[in-house]
């Protein structure tokens, strides 16, 4: 028994001498290949972005203009690297980014639970809310959410956004 008991103490020494060295190897394994090593190494950060006026849209020639962009760009700057945008579907933009199509998501993203446990958020820039619109002509002397949730009513919603889980819970 105490030879036993000698075994599973040097066998538990080994464990707590090994643990701090495997630690620290496994933190530099991810300290080299983190996202913000592989864009100051590449000299570009890469932008998943939609766009979503006012946040983010193509001005009349064509440059992707909006506060989103200036963030992005402001942001690359500071880290002494170039940005590139990547157009990317809103409902797509998760999927895409944990592949690696881009560096980082800059958009206004309502942060869910089930979100967040597939990526991170920064602190918000930015607040924004939910609202219905419609025109005058068409909704009439609407007045409470119970007006808009009727059959002949059509709600349109951006695909992936928050308010589409909104729409399904106050509009069955």
């Amino acid at each position: 028994m105490k030879k036993r008991m000698m075994g599973l103490a040097v066998f538990v020494a080994l464990v707590m001498l090994a643990g701090p060295v495997l630690a620290g190897e496994v933190q530099q394994k991810l300290t080299g290949e983190s996202t913000l090593e592989q864009v100051l190494k590449r000299g570009v950060l890469k932008v998943g972005m939609s766009t979503f006026v006012p946040w983010a849209m193509k001005d009349k020639t064509g440059k992707l203009v909006g506060f989103e962009i200036d963030v992005a760009t402001r942001l690359a700057k500071d880290m002494g690297v170039k940005v590139e945008f990547v157009p990317t579907n809103w409902d797509g933009i998760i999927p895409a980014l944990l592949s690696g199509k881009f560096d980082v998501i800059i958009g206004g993203m309502g942060i869910l639970p089930s979100r967040n446990l597939k990526i991170n958020f920064t602190i918000p820039y930015d607040t924004s809310g939910m609202s219905l619109v419609a025109s005058k002509e068409l909704a009439g002397n609407f007045k409470t959410l119970e007006d808009f949730n009727r059959p002949e009513v059509t709600l349109a919603v951006r695909l992936g956004a928050t308010p589409v889980a909104a729409a399904q819970r106050f509009m069955p």
